[in-house]
């Protein structure tokens, strides 16, 4: 028997290795059985290898990382019909007092039960060992912890469904027609473009709705990658001479290959928005994915500011360098007191805090004027153009907005 310190579990089983219900589910079964720990363990490279336990490990030393030979193990036994799957007393039964595991370990009982993959073709085995001989265990006993290996199974079976779906829905994208449009940023003051918002298409299909079905069937940062890959594929084939932002969930922006594609995009070309349609759980580690993409160059916005307490949240828990307003609060805004008042609250909050404001959907002129009257700079909209292709170097453009 061998013990290893590293935890980065590569077998089939490591998949579900982080899984607070795998956890429970082995202390459920050890408490069920009366053993001292259980664990999931899966067989690759000639050995059998313990990716998750449960339990007292002072008296039994299992420890994640624990392998033992194939050769040497109660579970192969167990599988090829060598060992029940109850055994007690193990230390005097003769099909396992001889094993060096079983006084390696101290081992006095046992439960075990394969989890199978696909076909039945058994993935690793969920077992239960005791220090004590276990006189109370019996085929109850097995049975119980055969229905826990059989709903970890049910789990394994489930990811693999999810996989497909994955892959299916990756490789039916083309068919969609999924492009990338480019909106201008501009100064509010005379219209010169300092910047472009990536914005995602389908031909022939509404964007939220296809988004939308992305995160119902668990694929919404998979699109999301999908479209952030296309809208840099542009960028790097025209060099536009302004930056270009593109709009990322925060669950995106937690994946570590998304953080590697903008931070492969050389420093100052590409922003990122963080938009507010799910809640953000883990906001130390957006912080730290926020300051890696400033010291990579790629500045930060915060989308829809002022749309709702999510939006506002982000602002105050991230500092963005950019806010962005919300076309509902730009939208007759010359027109309408309340807004007006908000816009300047948020204005001077920017300034407080270092950051530039866009206002988004401007439309008219006057909702242009009174922006620019209250302080806005830039802004984005209709009145100054709709979404299109990327322009390339050398058009007109003004300078950058940060």
């Amino acid at each position: 028997m061998t013990h290893s310190a590293h935890q980065g579990a590569t077998g089939v089983l490591a998949r579900i290795a982080d899984d607070p219900w795998v956890t429970w589910l082995l202390e459920t079964a050890r408490e069920r059985v009366g053993t001292d720990v259980a664990y999931l363990a899966d067989f690759a490279d000639g050995a059998q290898q313990v990716r998750v336990v449960a339990g007292n490990v002072a008296a039994l030393p299992v420890a994640v990382g624990t392998s033992v030979p194939l050769r040497d193990s109660f579970c192969v036994r167990v599988l090829s019909g060598l060992l029940p799957p109850v055994v007690t007393a193990a230390s005097r039964t003769s099909g396992t007092r001889d094993l060096p595991v079983t006084a390696d370990l101290g081992i006095g009982s046992y439960v075990g039960a394969p989890v199978r993959g696909a076909g039945g073709r058994p993935l690793g085995m969920l077992c239960c060992l005791g220090r004590g001989d276990g006189v109370g265990l019996d085929s109850d006993s097995a049975r119980f912890v055969e229905f826990l290996a059989d709903l970890i199974s049910q789990r394994l079976g489930s990811l693999d469904d999810a996989a497909q779906v994955r892959e299916r829905f990756i490789a039916e994208l083309p068919g969609r027609g999924l492009h990338p449009v480019f909106q201008p940023i501009v100064e509010v003051d005379g219209g010169r473009v300092v910047g472009y918002e990536a914005l995602t298409r389908f031909a022939g299909a509404d964007t939220a709705t296809v988004f939308a079905e992305a995160a119902l069937s668990g694929q919404g940062v998979a699109l999301e990658r999908v479209a952030l890959e296309t809208a840099l594929a542009a960028v790097d084939r025209h060099h536009p001479a302004v930056p270009v932002t593109i709009n990322l969930s925060p669950d995106a922006l937690l994946e570590p290959d998304v953080v590697d594609l903008l931070l492969e995009t050389r420093p100052g070309v590409v922003g990122v928005e963080i938009t507010e349609h799910r809640p953000v759980t883990d906001y130390a580690a957006l912080r730290r994915v926020r300051e890696l993409l400033r010291e990579g160059g790629c500045l930060v916005s915060i989308d829809d500011a002022g749309a709702g307490y999510a939006s506002l949240r982000h602002v105050l828990r991230l500092r963005p360098d950019t806010v962005k307003l919300d076309a509902a609060i730009v939208s007759g805004v010359h027109t309408d007191p309340a807004r007006q008042a908000l816009v300047t609250a948020l204005v001077r909050f920017a300034a407080d805090i270092g950051a530039t404001v866009v206002a988004e959907g401007v439309e008219l002129a006057d909702e242009r004027d009174l922006l620019a009257a209250r302080g806005v700079r830039y802004g984005q909209g209709w009145l100054w153009g709709r979404p299109g292709p990327l322009p390339s170097a050398g058009n007109p453009e003004g300078t950058p907005f940060r």
